[in-house]
């Protein structure tokens, strides 16, 4: 069979999966492959997975108040007849995300950057739209039909099992998911902006939240160049700052025939809702304060090099030198077979014969392990143990990072009771800003650390150098 022949073959393949259905939003014909009902369940069988990985935040009030505001702009959205599941997660992490058939899920994170509520329905719009145009719905059925199109295609053309085939097959399934990046977000944004207009608020609250997404990347790129890393992307689907974009502003201004005279802001409603909610790190997970890891349930502390950049992460913490020349990350093992010395040789994964430095760290039994690259550490504490393991590029990155390496190593201690009353989780508080208030002042006496004045110009949506003006409702945290 040539070749022509058989590349001809794929199309009709892949067009006898197709399956179309009218798009909710624009009335076109979309390819999908499931039904309403099966994009529900869908959605439902993912929610259940969410949330093992995420836990709900405990608040009801704000639960109600975030769910309130998300059903008036389901009820005036393109599928009002969807049941919609509006939900706050117990997370740090900046983001909003939506799940087919009607989840949508926003942070406690995000909640900390907004101002008003008309930004918070900005943001539960824009995922909205993400729901009413099937962009999930949509991106899966791309994903089946690659898959298995290419499968039944290989039936045809035996060559599609080989190498070749292989760089074949993913070149087309990346054909097929092309076209789910800006394209799908500005929609969701026009759409966003078009339910906000719908609902009675500004939809320029839309580009507000893109604002406040670009100015988080704007703030992780001074930091990565201090710490000689690759930025963070947020909204990365915007090169320039979002008030200069012209596409952004266009799908934005497509709203604006639905003339809201009068549109709701909600800033002191909103303010009023987020007081006192979790900020960073919460208390089950443990907090970092100026590099120091403290955490309250499991009574330990730790100190990492003050130049590396920690992150506290749900399922482990890290810490990166500058440049990230090398890594250090702690786990927790909760039912430790051996001695600290076993454990660690153990770890070394070069059997009973790497050599194994044994310490009282603090008055805790632990042990050090040397390999070429990397320095374990082994802690027991309370039945538990903690590792910390350090990797580095080189031999010689390990051995110019070795003593910071060795310090955090012996920092590990059990918590004072000092140090316990400093391991509650930060929250946020409203104050009336007054005449001699700035954020240089304000940082000095927050317990945000070396970056306090950023953040909270961030929070208040003034950065990069704004200041309060007297009488303003101002976010600190405390």
């Amino acid at each position: 069979m040539n070749t022509l022949l058989r590349s001809c073959l794929l199309a009709p393949v892949l067009l006898a999966l197709s399956s179309c259905a009218q798009n909710p939003v624009t009335g076109g014909q979309d390819f999908v492959m499931m039904s309403e009902s099966q994009e529900i369940n869908l959605g439902m069988r993912n929610d259940a997975l969410v949330r093992q990985q995420y836990k709900i935040y405990p608040s009801k009030p704000l639960q109600d108040y975030v769910n309130r505001v998300g059903q008036k702009l389901a009820e005036k959205s393109h599928r009002p007849n969807l049941k919609y599941h509006y939900t706050v997660v117990d997370s740090p992490e900046i983001n909003a995300f939506a799940l087919p058939g009607g989840y949508v899920y926003i942070t406690r994170g995000i909640l900390a950057y907004l101002n008003s509520e008309a930004e918070l329905a900005a943001v539960l719009g824009h995922e909205t739209g993400h729901v009413t145009a099937r962009h999930g719905v949509r991106q899966q059925s791309a994903a089946q039909a690659a898959q298995v199109g290419l499968t039944i295609a290989s039936i045809f053309v035996p060559e599609l099992n080989t190498n070749v085939g292989y760089n074949l097959s993913n070149l087309m399934g990346g054909a097929l998911l092309s076209g789910y990046g800006r394209d799908h977000e500005l929609e969701a944004d026009r759409l966003g902006a078009e339910y906000l207009a719908r609902t009675g608020y500004d939809p320029h609250a839309m580009i507000k939240v893109v604002g406040v997404l670009k100015n988080q990347e704007l703030f992780d790129i001074e930091q990565a160049k201090r710490e000689g890393r690759e930025p963070r992307r947020y909204h990365g689907v915007f090169a320039s700052h979002p008030d200069a974009d012209t596409r952004l502003q266009q799908v934005v201004g497509e709203s604006a025939h639905l003339e809201v005279a009068k549109p709701y802001e909600g800033r002191d409603a909103y303010l009023r809702q987020i007081e006192g909610v979790v900020f960073n790190d919460s208390s089950d997970q443990g907090v970092v304060r100026n590099n120091t890891f403290l955490h309250a349930e499991l009574g330990i502390a730790l100190s990492f090099p003050s130049s590396w950049r920690v992150q506290n992460l749900a399922d482990k913490l890290t810490a990166t030198a500058p440049n990230s020349e090398a890594t250090l990350q702690m786990k927790m093992d909760p039912n430790p077979q051996g001695t600290p010395a076993e454990y660690a040789r153990k770890l070394s994964g070069t059997g009973y014969n790497a050599p194994v430095e044994l310490h009282d760290i603090n008055h805790l039994p632990g042990a050090i392990v040397t390999l070429p690259t990397a320095l374990i550490g082994v802690v027991f504490f309370d039945g538990k143990a903690f590792i910390i393991q350090s990797n580095a590029k080189t031999t010689a990155a390990l051995e110019a990072h070795r003593q910071a390496i060795l310090d955090c190593i012996r920092s590990f201690h059990a918590l004072s009771e000092a140090e316990r009353k400093q391991a509650r989780p930060l929250s946020i508080h409203v104050i009336t800003a007054k005449a001699s208030d700035t954020y240089a002042k304000l940082a000095q006496e927050s317990p945000l650390g070396k970056q306090a004045e950023s953040y909270l110009r961030l929070i208040n949506a003034q950065y990069p150098s704004g200041e309060p003006t007297p009488g303003q409702a101002l976010k600190i945290v405390d």
